[in-house]
């Protein structure tokens, strides 16, 4: 199965170790959220790296819908299950993190399925301050950057047919929804290959503990974030 090096099988079961977590979000997502940090006090895998071993196991539908219920934390163990026609990711304990409803054609063709994972998880990872920042700007409000709560709420998407090659994942737009301290993001996006529009979707995340817009503080954050995003590729050059 692809994606192997971020998780270690155990009696049927997977394990994420934080160490594991961590690289996918960085390597792959380019995502450096701090709940994602191995040493994090409450780290939790990323949704992305949930997505994509759903993907790798059960296969890449024209059709599908997922939805997050619950945090994964640091080598909890995981069953992949499928009951009637939704897909499950599940604690040892039943609990179910995660739901995947998948609808239409689909392949299993581990190049073809990878590739769209990886790609969609490289779009997903610039939530910040890419697409977010533009839009706590016109609400006026923003996260605690020093107690960012932001959740991966669902996703979906659907592709016009199957195979897609080497899809380009497009920014199509996005709102923010404020309530109190807390905000309610949808983003929307466009898969396009060959020049042609090949498929549509949306993800929608959860904010708590808004606080109000201030730029300086906005500016700040997104320096840490980019020095931080620049000593971890650097460290991964050295020899």
């Amino acid at each position: 199965m692809v994606f192997e090096e971020f998780y270690t099988g155990q009696d049927g079961r997977i394990c994420i170790s934080a160490d594991q977590a961590s690289r996918f979000a960085k390597d792959v997502a380019g995502d450096f959220n701090p709940l994602h940090n191995a040493d994090a006090r409450r780290f939790c895998v990323p949704g992305d790296l949930l997505f994509a071993l759903v993907l790798a196991r059960f296969g890449l539908y024209q059709r599908m819908t997922f939805r997050f219920h619950s945090m994964v934390g640091d080598n909890a163990l995981l069953h992949f299950a499928r009951r009637d026609n939704v897909f499950t990711v599940e604690t040892e304990g039943g609990k179910v993190c995660l739901e995947a409803e998948p609808g239409g054609d689909v392949t299993k063709d581990e190049s073809v399925v990878e590739e769209f994972a990886r790609r969609y998880v490289a779009f997903s990872g610039l939530n910040f301050p890419h697409y977010l920042k533009p839009l706590f700007e016109e609400k006026g409000v923003m996260f605690n950057p020093h107690r960012p709560l932001v959740i991966y709420d669902s996703m979906a998407f659907s592709l016009e047919e199957l195979p897609v090659k080497e899809p380009d994942v497009e920014f199509a737009g996005g709102t923010l929804d404020v309530g109190g301290k807390r905000a309610v993001v949808h983003f929307e996006f466009r898969m396009n290959s060959g020049g042609k529009t090949v498929g549509t979707g949306s993800k929608k995340l959860v904010i708590g503990g808004l606080i109000p817009y201030d730029s300086q503080l906005m500016d700040d954050t997104i320096t840490r974030f980019n020095g931080m995003k620049s000593a971890y590729e650097s460290g991964k050059q050295k020899p």
